[in-house]
Protein backbone atom coordinates (compact mmCIF):
# COMPACT_ATOMS: atom_id res chain seq x y z
CA UNK A 1 0.00 0.00 0.00
CA UNK A 2 1.21 2.90 -1.08
CA UNK A 3 1.45 6.53 0.78
CA UNK A 4 -1.34 8.35 -1.62
CA UNK A 5 -3.35 5.47 -0.72
CA UNK A 6 -2.65 5.22 3.29
CA UNK A 7 -3.48 8.93 3.41
CA UNK A 8 -6.83 8.33 1.65
CA UNK A 9 -7.35 5.60 3.31
CA UNK A 10 -6.86 7.63 7.19
CA UNK A 11 -8.87 10.22 5.49
CA UNK A 12 -11.89 8.21 4.44
CA UNK A 13 -12.07 6.88 8.38
CA UNK A 14 -11.25 10.00 9.96
CA UNK A 15 -14.73 11.33 7.38
CA UNK A 16 -16.64 8.27 8.75
CA UNK A 17 -16.10 8.60 12.22
CA UNK A 18 -16.77 12.79 12.00
CA UNK A 19 -20.10 12.21 10.35
CA UNK A 20 -20.75 9.45 12.90
CA UNK A 21 -19.67 11.91 15.52
CA UNK A 22 -21.88 14.68 14.22
CA UNK A 23 -25.13 12.30 14.09
CA UNK A 24 -24.64 11.38 17.39
CA UNK A 25 -23.88 14.82 19.05
CA UNK A 26 -27.04 16.39 18.81
CA UNK A 27 -28.89 12.78 20.45
CA UNK A 28 -26.68 13.22 23.56
CA UNK A 29 -26.10 17.07 23.85
CA UNK A 30 -30.20 17.55 23.63
CA UNK A 31 -31.97 13.98 24.10
CA UNK A 32 -34.67 15.38 26.48
CA UNK A 33 -35.48 18.38 24.50
CA UNK A 34 -35.58 15.78 21.37
CA UNK A 35 -38.03 13.99 23.27
CA UNK A 36 -40.35 16.43 23.95
CA UNK A 37 -40.50 17.66 20.63
CA UNK A 38 -41.49 14.67 18.98
CA UNK A 39 -44.06 14.27 22.27
CA UNK A 40 -45.70 17.36 20.82
CA UNK A 41 -45.70 16.78 17.40
CA UNK A 42 -48.54 17.98 15.10
CA UNK A 43 -48.52 18.17 11.38
CA UNK A 44 -48.50 21.94 11.23
CA UNK A 45 -46.33 24.71 9.62
CA UNK A 46 -45.99 26.11 12.42
CA UNK A 47 -44.57 23.12 14.29
CA UNK A 48 -42.23 22.40 11.66
CA UNK A 49 -40.49 25.98 11.33
CA UNK A 50 -40.06 26.64 15.07
CA UNK A 51 -39.45 23.07 16.67
CA UNK A 52 -38.39 20.93 14.16
CA UNK A 53 -36.74 23.15 11.93
CA UNK A 54 -33.21 22.58 13.69
CA UNK A 55 -33.08 18.73 13.14
CA UNK A 56 -34.37 18.78 10.24
CA UNK A 57 -31.44 21.10 8.68
CA UNK A 58 -29.15 18.80 10.82
CA UNK A 59 -30.36 15.58 8.78
CA UNK A 60 -29.82 17.37 5.77
CA UNK A 61 -26.89 18.10 6.40
CA UNK A 62 -25.39 14.58 6.96
CA UNK A 63 -27.19 13.64 4.79
CA UNK A 64 -25.37 15.36 2.56
CA UNK A 65 -22.17 13.24 3.16
CA UNK A 66 -24.11 10.38 0.98
CA UNK A 67 -22.87 11.68 -1.99
CA UNK A 68 -19.41 12.10 -0.95
CA UNK A 69 -19.15 8.82 0.33
CA UNK A 70 -20.50 7.21 -3.06
CA UNK A 71 -17.59 9.70 -5.09
CA UNK A 72 -14.68 8.21 -2.59
CA UNK A 73 -16.02 4.22 -3.39
CA UNK A 74 -16.18 4.59 -6.89
CA UNK A 75 -13.18 3.52 -9.22
CA UNK A 76 -10.56 7.01 -9.65
CA UNK A 77 -9.17 5.32 -12.78
CA UNK A 78 -13.13 4.91 -14.48
CA UNK A 79 -13.01 7.17 -17.52
CA UNK A 80 -15.85 9.90 -16.47
CA UNK A 81 -14.70 9.91 -12.73
CA UNK A 82 -15.33 13.36 -11.46
CA UNK A 83 -13.80 14.08 -8.02
CA UNK A 84 -14.64 17.22 -5.98
CA UNK A 85 -17.82 16.90 -4.11
CA UNK A 86 -16.47 20.65 -2.58
CA UNK A 87 -20.27 21.81 -3.04
CA UNK A 88 -21.57 18.61 -0.95
CA UNK A 89 -19.29 19.32 1.76
CA UNK A 90 -20.01 23.29 1.94
CA UNK A 91 -23.38 22.08 1.88
CA UNK A 92 -23.22 19.54 4.35
CA UNK A 93 -21.50 21.71 6.68
CA UNK A 94 -23.57 25.28 6.74
CA UNK A 95 -27.05 23.22 6.80
CA UNK A 96 -25.65 21.15 10.10
CA UNK A 97 -23.89 23.95 11.65
CA UNK A 98 -27.10 26.15 11.36
CA UNK A 99 -29.32 23.68 12.36
CA UNK A 100 -26.74 23.15 15.54
CA UNK A 101 -26.81 26.93 16.40
CA UNK A 102 -30.86 26.74 15.96
CA UNK A 103 -31.10 23.95 18.04
CA UNK A 104 -28.91 25.04 20.86
CA UNK A 105 -31.79 28.16 21.21
CA UNK A 106 -34.17 25.94 21.22
CA UNK A 107 -32.73 23.73 23.72
CA UNK A 108 -31.69 27.02 25.83
CA UNK A 109 -35.53 28.41 25.14
CA UNK A 110 -36.70 25.15 26.60
CA UNK A 111 -34.46 25.09 29.77
CA UNK A 112 -36.24 28.60 30.18
CA UNK A 113 -39.38 26.85 30.57
CA UNK A 114 -40.94 28.68 27.83
CA UNK A 115 -41.38 25.58 25.66
CA UNK A 116 -42.93 24.73 22.63
CA UNK A 117 -46.61 25.02 23.38
CA UNK A 118 -46.72 28.12 25.70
Amino acid sequence: MGRDERSRLKAQIVGAFGVVGAAILPIVLWHDVIAMIMGEYEPTLRYFVTAALPWILMALGLLCAIPLAVSELRDRERRFHRSGGRAWAGWGVTLYLLGFALASQVAQIVDLGVGYGS
